[in-house]
């Protein structure tokens, strides 16, 4: 990993004017954030800037306005729920960049906080635009990003502002920088990466990616049906995109050629229709897989041997579940995972990193969310990391 600065790295910022882009895209409810997480994420670095001094100046977008305003996707809808978070007074400035910044700042005392309007009002976000990106740097002393999560976004106040002021990570930032450096770029071996989710199709480049960076690529989720059928398993009904066997045959040759060994099940739960507790339920070896029947888990024996796999790692990456967990029985094995990485972790034998939003419910679900090293809320961004694919965002900082 390229070095980047932190807030370590800032001297005196008494009066100084903090730039400082952070991800408050809060869900919403009549009105109200229903998920505070990201609000909390960036909290450590709005408040150690306040502390020192510096008037702090949040850059954020909320929704896909498309370079439009629009009054319910402005970020005053979220000033209350950030306020609570942060436990000061925010005030919320109709503009990005002009007049009215400028006159807010003369208002402003140090150590106070400013929330600008949605980024994305204006198209020159999106654009990366040069000359956007100029006349919002013109307010600030200095740049941070705690944003990751909008980091693969080549955006103005991502990428282009960067490049006009000293640029620093945030607290969040860095933290998952780091984190991610030592999962993927610079980790303990042997690692192990488990992928799981419905479809081969949306993960065709991360598998392609940790093939030639992992020793064990654990495969779950309505994906592994496409495995299992490119080695000839008839999968029933099972959801199996019967047109990607040869490029899932491809992945296995590619892995075999590196020294990754790829984990498929050889025990599965099965049912003939997708409910809660259905009546056909079954275990069966995967080859015993009826034409009526669909797999919906993996089975106890396959969940076993990939406990007995994590415990001769010291890494693991977890990017989705290994079977349709938001349903009963079918969260088994990815409960039963999410133990053995949490006790494995708590031992301290164990270096966890895990990202995607099933994944995170699944770690929630199993009360195990504490006790994983670290987990990536980041969506999009994390996805792109696994990919292997630069994060114009990171990139920026390091340059």
């Amino acid at each position: 990993m390229a070095a980047f600065k932190t807030l370590d790295d800032l001297g005196d910022v008494t009066g100084k004017v903090a730039l400082v882009r952070v991800d408050l895209n809060l869900p919403m409810k009549d009105g109200s954030a229903t998920d505070l997480t990201r609000a909390e994420a960036v909290k450590p670095t709005i408040l150690e800037l306040s502390q020192k001094g510096a008037k702090v100046l949040l850059l954020a977008h909320f929704g896909r306005p498309k370079g439009m305003r629009s009054s319910i996707l402005s970020t005053s809808m979220v000033v209350g729920d950030v306020e609570t978070v942060l436990g000061k007074e925010i005030m919320f400035i109709p503009e990005v960049c002009g007049p009215v910044v400028e006159q807010t700042l003369g208002i402003l005392r140090n150590g106070d906080i400013g929330l600008l309007e949605n980024t994305r009002f204006w198209p020159g976000e999106e654009a990366n635009d040069t000359e956007f990106a100029q006349a919002i740097a013109a307010h600030g002393d200095f740049y941070v990003n705690d944003a990751f999560s909008a980091a693969h976004r080549a955006h103005a106040t991502t990428e282009a502002i960067a490049h006009i002021l000293p640029a620093y990570a945030g607290r969040a930032m860095e933290k998952e920088l780091k984190a991610l450096d030592a999962a993927l770029g610079n980790p303990q071996a042997p690692v192990a990466a488990v992928v799981g989710g419905a479809k081969v199709s949306t993960k065709l480049a991360v598998l392609e990616n940790l093939v030639g960076r992992v020793q064990h690529l654990i495969i779950g989720g309505g994906m592994a049906n496409t495995f299992l059928a490119a080695r000839g398993v008839d999968v029933g009904k099972s959801l199996c995109e019967h047109d990607l066997t040869d490029t899932a045959s491809k992945i296995m040759d590619e892995a075999d050629h590196s020294g990754c060994t790829v984990h498929l099940p050889y025990d599965v739960v099965v049912a003939k229709e997708f409910a809660a507790n259905p009546a056909s339920l079954r275990t069966c070896n995967v080859h015993e897989v009826a034409a009526d029947e669909m797999i919906l888990d993996i089975g106890p024996q396959a969940t076993e041997a990939l406990a007995d796999v994590l415990k001769t790692c010291r890494t693991l990456v977890w990017n989705g579940p290994l079977g349709a967990f938001e349903t009963e029985p079918f969260d088994t094995a990815t409960m039963s995972l999410a133990n053995h990485v949490a006790a494995l972790t708590l031992e301290e034998s164990l270096i966890s990193v895990a990202g995607g939003g099933d994944t995170v419910a699944a770690l929630a679900q199993a009360g195990v969310t504490e006790d994983v090293t670290y987990i990536s809320t980041a969506g999009g961004a994390f996805l792109e990391w696994m990919e292997g694919k630069t994060l114009p965002g990171v990139a920026a900082l390091e340059g």
